[in-house]
């Protein structure tokens, strides 16, 4: 089985919930202290083995391309300063990987915009990530896991955590059938259910923002009929794969943040901070010092 290089990062949405900052800059580009969150995902793909990655914006998101630019002023700027720790940073942010760009013009939904990765996925399974979903992982990143569980089970994989409150019913639930995770974190599925209610969860298992897809999802989703918002849903794409029996959810080790939430992108901030090997003691000691 050929190793699993090609990432695609979904990276639309307004951002409504972070406006006014989201005005002029992506919800992706926010920062995770000198990092952006986009960053940090790219960073767990790099890490598990992607060597290229296709990012689909929707417009006005131009500053994410520029972000992966080169910028030789400023290199040139930090190489006569010296500063050659601040210049390994910005060389840092192209290297490992080859980065492509495509626009989703229309906000046509997430099938769609995963569609517009089928000519650079040119047949090959692919690691998908949404651009708002960070895990941390340090040791193990999330996407090398499923590349994983793609090798041991040959079809492609959905990212779950199980939670256990009730915040289950603002996700996507994998339907299992009832059967349990097997030696593997893994358990085929029969698809997803949207947000459900409480009293009908098909299981506790959470769909957040990581999947290995395999280049069938092509097709699929060119079949699938358009939701009635007009959008083609990249969930119904993945139930009709899932009825086919070719789907499984692997339940991953990690800790995830909503970054497409402001508590959630404030808790990402804090511990990111606390686990900052520079300054992370001193913040700890901050932090309590206000506590009392």
């Amino acid at each position: 089985m050929k190793p699993i290089t090609k990432a695609v990062i979904l990276c639309g949405g307004l951002g409504t919930r972070f406006l006014p900052i989201t005005k002029s800059v992506p919800k992706e580009m926010l920062p995770v202290i000198d990092t952006p969150v986009l960053g940090h995902i790219i960073a767990e793909a790099i890490d598990s083995g992607i060597t290229d990655i296709l990012i689909v914006l929707s417009p006005g998101k131009e500053a994410i391309e520029r972000y992966f630019l080169d910028a030789p002023i400023l290199e040139k700027k930090l190489l006569d300063s010296k500063n050659f720790e601040a210049l390994e940073a910005l060389k840092k942010i192209t290297s490992g990987a080859n980065f492509n760009f495509v626009v989703q013009k229309s906000p046509l939904g997430s099938g769609d915009a995963v569609l517009h990765a089928e000519k650079f996925c040119s047949g090959e399974p692919f690691v998908l990530a949404l651009g708002d979903d960070l895990i941390y992982n340090k040791d193990n990143p999330v996407c090398g896991q499923l590349i994983k569980a793609y090798q041991k089970k040959g079809a492609s994989i959905l990212g779950v955590q199980s939670v256990l409150t009730d915040d289950i019913i603002k996700y996507g639930v994998a339907d299992t059938g009832g059967v349990t995770l097997d030696e593997d974190k893994c358990a085929k599925m029969r698809g997803i259910v949207e947000k459900p209610p409480l009293d009908r969860l098909p299981s506790r298992l959470a769909a957040l923002g990581r999947y290995i897809l395999t280049p069938d999802i092509f097709d699929t989703i060119k079949t699938t009929l358009v939701a009635k918002n007009g959008e083609l849903q990249l969930t119904d794409s993945i139930n009709a794969m899932a009825r086919n029996g070719n789907f499984y959810a692997y339940d991953f080790i990690g800790k995830r943040y909503d970054m497409g939430d402001k508590f959630g992108s404030v808790c990402a901030i804090v511990d990111y901070a606390l686990r900052d090997e520079v300054f992370g003691e001193r913040f700890r000691e901050y932090l309590c010092s206000i506590r009392n």
